[in-house]
């Protein structure tokens, strides 16, 4: 579904990803894990377009998306849910969630998906009239995810999506994270710190060094991997 072949992505004369290749295929949850600065933001950020690369490709379902403008990526059909969330603070939730599904053009899809929104996250059914920013940090990263999900996306790109957050909601995180991928079959293309957490929660996983992929494995193969362990892991 998602082919990223020789990607070589800058800032100025920095390079931050060096020749980066890896695939993604339908229905899959792929984690992509590796320490602060290894280049893990950036790989996102050059497939959603704010961070193009300077050579290589990508291509989603076939389709290069080399020139393409990030709306114009999130209409074929990828989302993304930022590092810290970055909701409209001064929305409200329902507000946000109405952003989300700003290039929609069918009313009564939207309201069916806010209503299923409100069915996952009944917290932000209760908060609907809230404004964004008054919500907690649990809650802000329920709604960036419901706010992309919105945009009814084929691939939901998360980033850190436990950054910041108590056990117990990112214990209920990531178990949504499982539930969209069965219920809807979206694929998700997970970046996270929380290398346990994420391994446990996909099908497959690449680990990024210093703008590299320097392995990649079944989740299951790398969360017993004794490298994995002892850099990401902690054992």
């Amino acid at each position: 579904m998602l082919e990223l072949l020789d990607i070589q992505t800058f800032y100025g004369n920095i390079q931050a990803l060096k020749g980066v290749s890896l695939e993604i295929a339908k229905g899959e949850i792929v984690t992509l894990i590796g320490a602060n600065g290894a280049g893990k933001t950036t790989t996102l950020m050059s497939i959603c377009g704010a961070v193009p690369p300077r050579s290589g490709e990508i291509k989603f379902e076939g389709r290069s998306l080399a020139d393409l403008s990030p709306n114009e990526i999130v209409a074929l059909g990828i989302s993304q849910v930022p590092e810290g969330r970055r909701i409209f603070p001064y929305l409200t939730v329902a507000e946000n969630l109405d952003m989300g599904a700003f290039l929609r053009g069918d009313r009564d899809g939207v309201k069916e998906d806010m209503e299923y929104i409100y069915g996952l996250f009944p917290i932000l059914a209760e908060r609907r009239h809230q404004a964004g920013g008054t919500l907690s940090g649990g809650e802000q990263q329920m709604l960036a995810i419901s706010r992309a999900l919105m945009a009814r996306p084929r691939m939901l790109l998360l980033d850190e999506p436990s950054l910041g957050l108590a056990p117990l909601v990112v214990k209920r995180i990531f178990e949504i994270i499982r539930q969209i991928n069965a219920e809807s079959k979206t694929t998700i293309f997970l970046v996270e710190q929380n290398a346990n957490l994420a391994l446990k929660v996909a099908h497959r996983g690449y680990v990024m060094e210093n703008g590299r992929i320097i392995m990649s494995d079944k989740a299951e193969n790398l969360l017993t991997n004794e490298d994995v362990r002892k850099a990401y892991l902690g054992i």
